[in-house]
């Protein structure tokens, strides 16, 4: 394309130079520049003059210019030439405007009447809109997490909840453990005073009953009879029934967050396990009420003091040691959680939640190994735990190890299958590895149990375009900016579910959108310069194309399609320049390498593109296109030699090539 444009100039300037001879000849026999005279010799600019004329009114404004660049490089103070130049480029500025309205007409009637290609607005329309789109951006963030933090959590409580359930359990056990010390140190104590402590013992245990049931008051009179028939004298005792009462209440208390009740077994339990401890500061058991209490009001600093305390006292409980890990996780102290972690799986190697969590807490470490491990003992202990299985799958999944963290991810829903957060990961780690049909399915099963998780409906949205299903990506993709309209990346993956649909506007809309949302976002400015070029605009291309340049001066893509702008542009400096810095980045692109060897020739660099041409050629052989436009170089460069090897080989070699005629041309006229 752009050896014939060089040639069609190379003419052009031949016929301009012949003219500017003839009518220099002529005015040999004129006066002063700029005089006018009606000598003979006058005549032939005067019949240029009036042929010039008549090309301007029958709009032929090109063949005018033509002529009248000749008399003005003879006499540069021609006025009369001088009038009728400007009025040709008037006109041939109209003509542009005309042709350009046209296209734009025609394109908007191909897409119907609504959503025509409004899109291509001026830079004052697309600044109004972008200022419009940052005004609400504050209250889309806002809503983007208000919703997030719901679905955050939704999964935090529903963890906590399962994480309790197994607490429980593992207190119940340590609870039994208890008793079973106090009987053993019952034991050896009267017969009467043994049968005293026996009566404390059961109504506590009746008291913890009817708490369990729910009914108050029961349980209140059961602990005050209790109490009242402690034996005299037996200030241990008395206050391990103040702890066991205190632990009661604040198990009542845990099960009935936010009630009136719930709130008043809280203050019940504190004040028990205060109590237990005015009468015996050797008891452990309140210290670890209290911690527990603390904990769950998000007081870390007195959580801590008071499980240290509890750790202190009774140095072999591990609960009280996995407790305080979980404090100071809480606070943020990954290090000492780390220590109290340890010293809970030490002392108890089968407790899968102390695993667990410290495998939580190595991954805030940065030690994602080490974290593995952690899980994967939590797992071996326990091999229904789904969250060990989840977490594995998602160091897995970050390690590059697709295969083992889908199956990973299998098995935590394997132990809980209505788990959202591992079908929506095990669909992304299958999406990475390219299996987009499994990805699909999880996904789906996941937006079965959260249809509105916005971060999964544009996982579908992405996947379903892999699979070419393009009017469901654009569904999800829709659902996914609208419930976030904040999310940039949510309207450009939106903006491609259009493209792919064939809707511009609809895809210029969205990757605008997303643009204004992200002002260090790639990917939508250079989409819409490529549009825009790709489409005939590349003075609309061109301000999308450099904001993403000064981003990231380096990025293929974004060179690539500046290169092709300033081609349309015909500004053969800045597209060498781009096209340049694409090669430079992908130096094997067959792509870019021919469209530099033409923007070379473009500006008149014969040299230099014959250089790519014959670069290209090494690389791509089969490069048709750059062999034909190889030789029109070696032609022009009077290199009849080359120009001729090159196209004979061309014909001998593909002699279906589709510009044979004129390769053909060329060989004959050389």
């Amino acid at each position: 394309m752009y050896i014939d444009r060089k040639k069609i100039i190379i003419i052009s300037a031949a016929a301009v130079v012949f003219i500017a001879l003839v009518v220099g000849a002529v005015l040999l026999f004129r006066g002063k520049p700029g005089q006018d005279t009606v000598s003979g010799g006058n005549s032939v600019r005067v019949n240029t003059l009036a042929l010039a004329k008549e090309y301007i009114e029958r709009g032929e404004h090109q063949r005018a210019l033509d002529l009248l660049d000749a008399l003005l490089i003879a006499d540069t103070y021609d006025a009369d030439a001088r009038t009728l130049r400007d009025e040709a480029i008037a006109g041939n500025k109209r003509e542009r405007e005309a042709a350009q309205s046209a296209a734009q007409s025609a394109a908007q009637s191909a897409r119907g009447p609504e959503n025509q290609f409004s899109s291509f607005l001026s830079a004052e329309d697309i600044a109004a809109q972008r200022r419009l789109e940052e005004e609400q951006r504050r209250l889309d963030e806002d809503r983007r997490r208000a919703r997030e933090a719901e679905r955050a959590r939704l999964e935090a409580e529903a963890e906590a909840n399962a994480q309790r359930e197994a607490e429980r359990r593992i207190a119940a056990a340590a609870e039994a453990e208890r008793r079973k010390a106090e009987e053993e140190e019952l034991a050896r104590k009267s017969r009467e005073l043994q049968n005293q402590m026996k009566a404390v013992n059961d109504l506590v245990l009746q008291g913890r009953a009817a708490l369990e049931e729910n009914d108050y008051s029961a349980a209140s009179s059961s602990f005050d009879e209790a109490l009242s028939r402690v034996p005299s004298g037996e200030n241990r005792f008395e206050a391990q029934k103040l702890a066991d009462i205190g632990e009661a209440y604040y198990e009542h208390y845990s099960n009935n967050l936010g009630t009136a009740e719930g709130e008043e077994s809280r203050k019940q339990a504190v004040n028990f396990a205060w109590n237990a401890i005015n009468k015996d500061p050797s008891q452990a058991l309140p210290h670890y009420t209290l911690g527990k209490i603390y904990n769950d009001l998000k007081q870390w600093d007195n959580a801590a003091n008071e499980l240290q305390a509890a750790v202190r006292l009774d140095p072999n409980n591990y609960l009280y040691s996995y407790n305080l890990g979980k404090v100071y996780f809480s606070a943020g102290k990954f290090a000492d959680a780390r220590q109290s972690f340890e010293s809970a799986v030490h002392l108890n190697p089968n407790h899968e939640l102390s695993w667990y969590n410290l495998g939580g807490t190595l991954r805030m470490l940065r030690r994602p190994d080490d974290a593995l491990a952690a899980y994967r003992k939590a797992a071996s202990v326990k091999p229904d735990h789904a969250g060990s299985h989840r977490e594995i799958g998602r160091l897995l999944s970050a390690k590059g190890d697709h295969s083992g963290a889908v199956d990973s991810f299998n098995k935590a829903l394997q132990h809980n299958p209505n788990d959202a957060a591992s079908l929506r990961e095990l669909g992304t780690v299958q999406n990475a590895s390219g299996d987009f049909a499994s990805a699909e399915a999880s996904f789906n099963k996941s937006l079965q149990i959260a249809p509105n998780d916005y971060q999964t409906n544009h996982n579908l949205a992405l996947v379903k375009l892999a699979l070419r299903k393009n009017d469901e990506a654009a569904a999800f993709a829709q659902k996914a900016a609208d419930g976030v309209p904040s999310n940039a990346m949510y309207h450009y993956t939106l903006g491609l579910a259009f493209e792919s649909l064939g809707n511009i506007d609809g895809a210029i809309s969205s990757y605008t959108r997303a643009a204004s949302l992200d002002k260090n976002y790639i990917l939508p400015r250079n989409n819409l310069g490529r549009i825009y070029t790709d489409n005939g605009f590349p003075h609309q291309a061109l301000p999308y194309l450099l904001e993403a340049y000064a981003i990231n001066p380096s990025a293929y893509d974004v060179n690539n399609n500046l290169g092709h702008a300033y081609v349309m542009e015909e500004n053969w400096i800045k597209s060498i320049e781009h096209y340049e810095k694409a090669l430079s980045v992908q130096p094997g692109n067959t792509t870019v390498r021919l469209n530099l060897a033409r923007a070379y020739a473009g500006a008149g660099n014969l040299n230099s593109a014959k250089d790519a041409y014959l670069a290209l050629i090494k690389l791509e052989p089969e490069n048709w296109d750059a062999v034909f436009e190889l030789g029109k170089v070696y032609a022009t460069l009077n290199d009849t030699a080359n120009a001729g090897k090159y196209l004979a080989e061309l014909l001998e070699q593909n002699p279906n090539y589709t510009k044979r005629t004129e390769a053909e041309i060329i060989l004959g006229a050389l």
